[in-house]
């Protein structure tokens, strides 16, 4: 069972924010949570708090499971453009030259770890190697 949550409108440049998503893309949530706390990038806080947010939607569709059982992974990030706000800015000679104050939009999902999908995966890759 996976559990979805989303970040609208970051005032954080896409390019930057992807940066920190690729650090936890295919992590346990776990270890996910350590990196992002001691990452010193600006989305790394925003991004941390997007995933224990995620956590507890998981935790409100499952009230049955235990979350230590679970062994939770985040499954999928993306980072998409969001609106960009545009200002001038003061050039010489009168001139005025264009700032792209760009934003982001984030989409994190968040499954439980099931061995028998991964050992099917794995059985599935080997054959196509052989």
């Amino acid at each position: 069972m996976e559990a979805l949550a989303k970040l609208n409108n970051v005032p954080t440049s896409p390019r930057k924010m992807r940066l920190v998503a690729d650090l936890v893309r295919g992590k346990r949530v776990g270890l996910a949570l350590s990196i992002l706390k001691f990452t010193p990038n600006h989305g790394a806080a925003r991004l941390e708090k997007l995933l224990l947010s995620a956590v507890a939607n998981w935790q409100a569709k499952n009230p049955d499971a235990k979350l230590e059982e679970a062994d939770l992974f985040i499954k999928t990030v993306m980072v998409d453009e969001g609106r960009m706000l545009k200002r001038l800015r003061p050039a010489p000679q009168g001139r005025g030259h264009r700032i792209r104050k760009r934003s982001n939009h984030v989409t994190l999902i968040v499954d439980s770890f099931d061995t028998q999908e991964v050992t099917a995966d794995v059985v599935e890759t080997n054959e196509k190697a052989n």
